[in-house]
């Protein structure tokens, strides 16, 4: 059952793509032709920049001033001064500040944007630059670095100060800096871990493709170890070594991550969406969704509202 939505409900907007014909050069932007493939960008708050949106590029954040709600995709956080995210392409997200002064701040963001395909094929004739690729894989979750701010705004400087190969250049320090910081968490509810063997890494894949598309059937590990020719335990410890995590407490991420984006863009009853990610007990995914994600399912609802800069319905 359904819950009817009015004409003007948040929750089925989608994020706002941004592109190059919504980079308007007195909000900040820089020019493609005149910088190349990597822009910075600072802005204050509040600013029409700071919405629900996503885009092409990758976009690295370190906030300067405030504190309030961080939305990265089906993630939810708070932020203050010092914080440090890493976007991938097309990750939906918004910074809402909770304690702006009436006049506002002048800078609230440090931002670089760039792009995946010039770093993808230089790899091909550059191995150096395969160094990165693993972070910007990372990045596809949103990547928040710990300790990290005073480090990233020394880089974020340099690389707006510079031009042409001068800040490749800087921005390859960045990425170097970035890829070796080990303090880090991924955003997203599900992890994937680097396997160096590629018929492991192709039946993970298979395995966790089968979990994310079916995710309200019960597909037992027994089952799975089965059809891999393997004991349970055997499979127990290869899909851990994979994923980082068991393969029930997986199950219940993908699921919970599910829930998130229907709770995110449907009006449907939570206990409805229960038993569509394929939980049997209201009581089971009320207590997994709240350990996964700090938060009970109607709380993270409300507060995904917010998401667009706007007070919760």
């Amino acid at each position: 059952m359904v819950v009817p939505a009015g004409p003007r409900s948040n929750r089925h907007r989608p994020p706002e793509l941004e592109g190059d014909f919504n980079r308007n050069p007195s909000l900040g932007y820089e020019s493609s032709a005149q910088v190349g493939f990597i822009r910075c960008l600072d802005h204050g708050y509040p600013t029409p920049l700071a919405r629900w949106h996503c885009h092409d590029e990758y976009e690295l954040h370190l906030i300067t001033a405030t504190s309030g709600k961080a939305f990265v995709g089906d993630w939810i956080g708070p932020f203050e001064p010092g914080h440090v995210v890493l976007c991938g392409p097309k990750l939906p997200h918004n910074w809402i500040s909770h304690d702006v002064p009436a006049e506002g701040v002048a800078r609230r963001d440090l931002v670089v944007q760039f792009q995946h395909g010039p770093i993808e094929k230089s790899c091909q004739s550059i191995p150096e630059l395969m160094e990165v690729m693993p972070l910007l894989e990372r990045a596809r979750f949103g990547i928040e670095f710990f300790g990290f701010s005073q480090i990233a705004e020394g880089h974020w400087h340099k690389v707006k100060s510079s031009r042409g190969l001068r800040r490749f250049a800087a921005f390859l320090e960045f990425m170097i800096d970035l890829s070796s910081w080990t303090d880090f968490r991924l955003l997203s509810s599900v992890q994937m871990r680097g396997m160096d063997n590629g018929t492991e890494l192709e039946q993970i894949n298979v395995i966790v493709s089968r979990i994310t598309e079916n995710v309200a059937q019960s597909i037992s590990a027994a089952e799975v170890a089965h059809e891999l020719g393997m004991s349970e335990s055997r499979f127990s410890r290869f899909f851990r070594r994979a994923t980082g995590n068991t393969y029930t407490d997986f199950v219940n991420r993908v699921r919970i991550n599910r829930a998130c984006q229907l709770l995110m863009s449907s009006d449907t009853y939570i206990t409805n969406i229960c038993y569509d990610v394929g939980f049997n007990s209201v009581a089971n995914f009320n207590r997994r969704f709240h350990e996964i994600k700090g938060l009970t399912p109607s709380e993270f609802r409300k507060q995904a509202e917010s998401r667009f800069g706007g007070p919760a319905d």
